[in-house]
């Protein structure tokens, strides 16, 4: 089976948030590619349009706005599946990382990521079906890293939502996991870590000797959102060519 379609011809129905780049829009992208029917949530109007041109419905929301999200999720659901693919990052020391820079990093890691979790999880319920959540996190919710205060607690923070939320959703037949990727080659990686100095340590760390591309982290994706993780819920599964095994 694929993410796309069931047994039965069904077509599925996936909301894709932080579709506008990176994981989010590779995943969007596959899942069109599966049949699948896909809603897309981002803020670039440019890759917003280019997705829609491709078989998505896109909409243009400031995640961090609750009850615009909540909205979009109730006129467009209900849903097989959800890819909360949105995220932020501020590479700081903690000494100087300021109260807003740690508000505005939670609020689309982990706030967000909530609310779309809850509004789609209680349309599956409402629709008397089940489904699949899939959190993307990040290796740096399982190991330390210098400068990432801010972003390691908000992944940390997504993945004990993971786990709480298949505690409470598995009887509805709802799964949540999250991946955790390393240092994945999307435009936001790649402003980060840029540096020579910061590149060539972590790339030393990786037993398998490099950064991830988008497929090595779309492919455990679909991989949970389809039948073949129908047994899997409540894992935090490193995406990192062996990193966090050190």
């Amino acid at each position: 089976m694929t993410a796309g379609t069931t047994g039965r011809a069904h077509r599925r129905r996936y909301l894709v948030t932080g579709a506008t780049s990176g994981i989010g829009r590779a995943t969007a992208q596959a899942l069109l590619a599966a049949d699948a029917e896909v809603v897309v949530l981002g803020r670039d109007s440019t890759a917003l349009a280019e997705l829609q041109a491709a078989g998505a419905d896109a909409h243009a929301i400031e995640l961090t706005d609750s009850d615009a999200l909540a909205r979009v999720i109730a006129e467009t659901g209900p849903f097989d599946g959800l890819v909360n693919a949105a995220g932020i990052t501020h590479v700081e020391s903690a000494l100087t990382l300021a109260p807003e820079r740690i508000d505005a990093v939670f609020a689309v890691n982990a706030r967000a990521a909530a609310i779309a979790a809850r509004c789609v999880a209680a349309g599956m319920i409402d629709a008397g079906r089940g489904g699949s959540i899939v959190n993307v996190s990040s290796q740096a919710s399982l190991v330390a890293l210098d400068d990432h205060l801010a972003y390691s607690a908000s992944k940390g923070a997504m993945d004990a939502m993971t786990r709480a939320l298949c505690v409470e959703l598995g009887a509805h037949g709802i799964r949540v996991n999250s991946v955790n990727p390393t240092v994945t080659l999307t435009p936001m990686a790649e402003k980060v870590w840029s540096a020579p100095e910061k590149r060539e340590p972590m790339l030393a760390a990786i037993p398998m000797g490099r950064f991830a591309e988008l497929s090595d982290v779309v492919q455990p994706i679909l991989f949970l959102l389809g039948d073949g993780g129908a047994m899997i819920s409540g894992v935090c599964l490193p995406v990192d060519g062996g990193y966090t095994a050190r």
